[in-house]
């Protein structure tokens, strides 16, 4: 098991994976004590004419900077292939602002060929690979050194069966055509701003019951003052104070530090000094904020005059499309979709791209009753009218 940690030898494993079709690509990383995630290791491999190699790369040791692997990210002429690329492909953009091209994301894949919801590497190592793995080392802390034996195994085996994975289902997405597919899909994914977390917009993920436009000034106040407070800090946001005690905040509109003492859900750290300070300055802020500036909550969903028999019938066709396709139902349409279907919106993400293929067309034809819905053996399927 191969440990890089130099420059030098990072420089010559690259320059060997960018003469390969393919190089598969996993993290180790800590963020229960940060905001923004501590990369602790990079595990890689490749295959070039049934020759393989397999390495970790030490992002903490002292002689290693991970520039030739950016270059090997920034190649255009080698797929980078992640599972779950998410957290991965965040960790990178927010180091350096890289987002490998191109991409392959083995858990989208494996929804296009029906491997269900969100499947686990765990399973697809299982079904495809026909392996097991030994998970016994995933909870670990990877920023201690030395590692483990055990640790470095379990590391590398996330890159090595993904190996076969990726070659299983990138043939499976070419036999079947649906390769646009999956490219479609790799859009959200290689989108910068999905990265980036707006102070601005941070309000949006606080859940409230109250759509009062005074209430939600405050509350965005508050949201953007924890958001860049943990940020600048790297801190997670929780630290500063939690959701509950933000939505508590908003509502008591303390005006004091003698205010905040009696919180019941403000964390004791918060009360007093710049936290505080934030806090107060947020609340008067979000009270001075004008009506035609105050947020306004995203209320067309609930206004929606929903049709539910044609919504179940939706769901029906949804299922049986999906079952025919070998396709995930999820990465299609998920029940708010459905729902604002049934309602008369059209601006949703089955009707667009691929899922319009696949099911769009035939829930616009089953809205506008120009198909019905019939159990011919086995299968549902749509009846001209």
């Amino acid at each position: 098991m191969k440990t890089i940690t130099t420059t030098k030898d990072l420089a010559a494993f690259c320059a060997e994976a960018a003469k390969c079709s393919y190089v598969t690509v996993d993290t180790e990383f800590l963020r229960e004590r940060t905001y923004y995630s501590k990369l602790c290791l990079v595990q890689l491999a490749y295959r070039d004419d049934g020759a393989e190699d397999a390495v970790l790369l030490d992002p903490l040791a002292d002689d290693l900077s991970l520039e030739p692997l950016y270059d090997l990210f920034r190649d255009a002429g080698v797929v980078k292939v992640f599972h779950a690329a998410r957290q991965d492909l965040e960790i990178f953009y927010v180091d350096v602002g890289v987002i490998p091209e191109p991409l392959f994301d083995t858990q989208v894949a494996a929804m296009v060929c029906g491997f269900g919801e969100q499947v686990g590497y765990e399973t697809l190592v299982r079904k495809i690979a026909k392996a097991d793995l030994d998970k016994s080392s995933r909870f670990t802390d990877w920023s201690r050194r030395p590692l483990t034996d055990a640790q470095k195994k379990y590391a590398l085996a996330d890159v090595t069966h993904l190996r076969d994975i990726y070659e299983y289902l990138s043939d499976r997405l070419g036999k079947s055509g649906r390769k646009k597919w999956v490219a479609e899909e790799m859009a959200v994914l290689k989108d910068p701003a999905t990265y980036q977390a707006n102070p601005d917009d941070a309000w949006k993920r606080v859940k409230t019951r109250t759509t009062s436009g005074k209430f939600l000034a405050i509350v965005r106040e508050l949201a953007r003052f924890r958001e860049t407070y943990a940020q600048e800090r790297n801190i997670p946001r929780n630290r500063v104070y939690k959701d509950d005690a933000l939505v508590e905040l908003a509502s008591t509109k303390p005006q004091t530090e003698q205010d905040l003492g009696r919180s019941r859900l403000l964390l004791r750290e918060a009360r007093k000094g710049d936290i505080a300070q934030g806090i107060l300055t947020s609340i008067k802020t979000g009270l001075a904020v004008k009506p035609e500036d105050m947020p306004k909550p995203d209320n067309d969903r609930a206004k929606l005059q929903v049709n539910p028999a044609l919504a179940d019938l939706l769901r029906v066709l949804l299922k049986a499309k999906t079952e025919n396709e070998g396709v995930a139902q999820k990465l299609i349409a998920n029940s708010a979709d459905l729902d604002a279907l049934a309602a008369g919106e059209r601006d949703v993400p089955a009707l667009k791209g691929w899922r319009r293929e696949v099911f769009g067309n035939d829930a616009l034809l089953l809205c506008e009753g120009q198909v019905a819905l019939a159990v011919k053996g086995q299968k549902v399927v749509t009846v001209a009218l």
